[in-house]
């Protein structure tokens, strides 16, 4: 196997269930990859860069073959299925949404994914100042949820703790009634539901804030 960023990356991103995005180093990359550590360096120069290379990975493969709203297709839908494509990508693997926070995607699919958001935005009515908002806003609440999503799954813990039965025995429900009675829903809710409704308010708070001459 010829071995070159890509296969990197990827090697990178099969070790993450075994160790983490924390125990992850060049060295366990190489010894995966059965080359020496130094081979690496001439396609990844350090941690930094192999964590960009594995966040193009993710979004790459979160967006491929997307293509514009079809006819008649809601503008809302279409941004909400861009954002479930990505987090599915990240729920791939352990830490998927750490590796992806922060990183430096320089990639045609990138600028690809922006062009078609602003673009959709456009043909939806609404103004550049605005619509340039839009996609940020976006990727920062999908990787910042998917954070949130994989610590609850408790791989760094030994006992989980965001199991129902261990939080409703830590609440005192004689001064907190209402936490109790609702623990399982706030932190065991169904992750696909609750994603999908705090993106629809994200999208009606964009649609709220809009120019009054744009609407």
């Amino acid at each position: 196997m010829k071995l070159d960023t890509q296969v990197i990356a990827q090697a990178a991103l099969n070790l993450l269930d075994d160790v983490g995005l924390d125990g992850l180093t060049m060295r366990k990359v190489a010894a995966a990859l059965d080359v020496q550590a130094p081979a690496l360096y001439w396609h990844v120069k350090n941690k930094r860069e192999l964590l960009d290379a594995m966040a193009r990975t993710v979004f790459v493969a979160a967006v491929e073959g997307l293509e514009a709203p079809r006819r008649g297709q809601d503008w809302q839908d279409w941004t909400i299925q861009l954002a479930t494509r990505l987090r599915r990508s990240m729920l791939r693997y352990r830490d998927g949404a750490k590796v992806l926070a922060g990183t430096y995607v320089n990639d045609e699919a990138m600028w690809r994914t922006v062009e078609l958001t602003l673009r959709t935005l456009e043909d939806a009515g609404f103004a550049m100042v605005q619509s340039v908002r839009v996609f940020p806003i976006l990727l920062h609440y999908t990787i910042g949820f998917v954070i949130e999503e994989q610590a609850r799954a408790g791989a760094e813990y030994d006992d989980n703790p965001y199991r129902p039965e261990r939080l409703e025995n830590l609440i005192d429900a004689t001064r907190f009634p209402l936490t109790t009675a609702l623990v399982g829903e706030l932190f065991t809710a169904d992750p696909d539901a609750e994603f999908d409704h705090g993106l629809r308010v994200i999208l009606a708070g964009v649609v709220a804030t809009r120019p009054a001459e744009a609407t």
